[in-house]
């Protein structure tokens, strides 16, 4: 018997890689760090819509991180180098690397990132897709 999932009906064409992708994603996030989403206000009328993602990574420098964007994966990993020099007595603060992907809609655009207080901000924008319609001819074969 096989197994049914949403993208498996005849009317989702070329899906197929999205369902891979929602697989690869719940795998991925094991809940550290923790992040928020939040969806900004436009400071004018007619503005796109913008996003902000914000994870806590308080112990990590500008140089630990990395934010990525490969083809509509966000990915935001980080990683802190272990040094060897000190003696703790009790170490609660785990130094432990971490992965977290989001996975953005089409047209979604990365605009930027900061690190301001342990709190790593990504902001995205989604500007209005244009409309388009476009007639497809239809050949005859005799």
């Amino acid at each position: 018997m096989s197994r049914m999932t949403p993208f498996t009906s005849p009317l989702l064409l070329g899906f197929d890689t999205m369902e891979k992708t929602l697989e690869r994603l719940a795998k991925a996030n094991d809940g550290y760090p923790p992040y928020n989403i939040e969806r900004m206000r436009p400071e004018a009328a007619g503005e796109p819509e913008r996003l902000r993602i914000t994870l806590a990574v308080a112990g990590f420098s500008e140089d630990d991180l990395d934010v990525s964007v490969e083809e509509n994966q966000l990915t935001i990993r980080g990683r802190q180098a272990e040094t060897g020099e000190k003696d703790y007595l009790y170490r609660g603060i785990a130094a432990r690397q971490f992965q977290r992907v989001f996975v953005l809609a089409d047209g979604m655009q990365v605009s930027g990132a900061r690190l301001t207080n342990g709190l790593l901000s990504v902001d995205l924008i989604r500007p209005e897709p244009e409309r388009m319609v476009r007639k497809i001819n239809i050949s005859v074969s005799k």
